[in-house]
C-alpha cells in the first residue's frame, strides 16, 4: 500500500489496520520517499497538539530505505533483511517505484519451503532412489 507524500498523518492511520503495518511514502512521479509504519503513527499521536496532529506523512517517515528490487535472489533479500533487522522490505521498479512489500515471514516460508526440498532429494539421493 501506497500513500502521497502531501497526505495528512490521520490518512496514513486511517490506512494502517489489520494486515497493514506498512505504508510505502510516494512523491507525485510515484517514486518511493520513505516509509511509514504503525509506530511512527502511534508516536506522532501520542506527542502531537492541535495542528501538529493534520502534520504531512514527511514529517514522521523514515527516509532512510532499504530496499529489493523484484530480481533480486531471495536469499540476499533474507540477508539484508536480517542485516538491518527488518520485518518487511519494499520492492521497487527500476524507476524506483514500489510494485510490492516483502515480509519476513513471506521470504522465511519460501525459503523454508527450498531447504525441505533440498533435504527431500538429498535423502533420495542417499537412498539411491531414482540412481541405478
Amino acid at each position: 500500500m501506497t500513500i502521497d507524500s502531501e497526505q495528512p498523518l490521520i490518512k496514513a492511520a486511517g490506512q494502517l489496520g489489520a494486515g497493514t503495518d506498512i505504508l510505502a511514502v510516494v512523491g507525485s512521479a510515484g517514486m518511493l520517499l520513505g516509509i511509514v509504519t504503525k509506530t511512527d503513527v502511534v508516536r506522532q499521536m501520542a506527542v502531537c497538539d492541535g495542528t501538529s496532529c493534520r502534520c504531512a506523512v514527511t514529517t514522521v517517515m523514515t527516509t532512510a530505505v532499504t530496499s529489493c528490487t523484484a530480481s533480486d535472489p531471495l536469499q540476499d533479500v533474507a540477508d539484508r533483511m536480517k542485516r538491518h533487522h527488518l520485518k518487511n522490505i519494499p520492492v521497487i521498479d527500476a524507476e524506483g517505484r514500489p510494485i510490492g512489500m516483502l515480509t519476513a515471514r513471506s521470504v522465511l516460508r519460501v525459503l523454508l519451503g527450498d531447504a525441505e526440498y533440498e533435504e527431500a532429494q538429498l535423502v533420495n539421493y542417499v537412498k539411491g532412489i531414482g540412481y541405478r
